[in-house]
């Protein structure tokens, strides 16, 4: 009895909604992929440093104009020290906007052994940040598991 109501109630409802327009074919002009939302010279970084030896290919792969000025970027980037890319990189995909105070909350909440290590850790900009806890013990070999987790730790409050 229940399933009639329930079928002559759900009829009833598919007559008061609009009927299904088809929709159009999506031609060759529709399916070409947007304009990209990046600098080339971003993405020419980007390639360079994670994929050194194939990176002319995969530049190669863009849009002709785009491919061309992508390669000279490409050119000048393989140029430099590596210094100085990784210094460019930094730059362009650095830190984040929050990350001192991310970092003063972990080492405020870290172990005592696990915060002496993570300041080992820190670069000279950062450790500067800290002078309470600098030097505040003697420094001895830690464990390489718990220099692990210090790096890991520094690189999630940096990123």
């Amino acid at each position: 009895m229940e399933t009639t109501r329930v079928g002559r109630a759900l009829r009833m409802a598919r007559k008061l909604l609009p009927a299904k327009k088809e929709v159009p074919r999506a031609t060759v002009a529709d399916v070409t992929l947007p304009a990209l939302s990046l600098p080339l010279e971003r993405i020419a970084l980007v390639v360079c440093v994670l994929a050194k030896e194939r990176a002319a290919e995969l530049l190669g792969g863009l849009v002709d104009a785009e491919a061309g000025r992508a390669l000279r970027h490409l050119e000048r980037l393989a140029a430099m020290p590596s210094a100085q890319r990784q210094a460019k990189v930094a730059v362009e995909f650095g830190e984040r906007a929050d990350a001192a105070n991310r970092l003063a909350l972990f080492l405020e909440a870290a172990p005592e052994a696990l915060r002496q290590e993570a300041l080992r850790g820190l670069p000279p900009y950062h450790r500067s940040r800290f002078p309470q806890w600098e030097e505040a013990a003697p420094r001895t070999d830690a464990a390489p598991a718990l220099t692990a987790l210090a790096e890991r730790r520094i690189r999630e409050a940096l990123r």
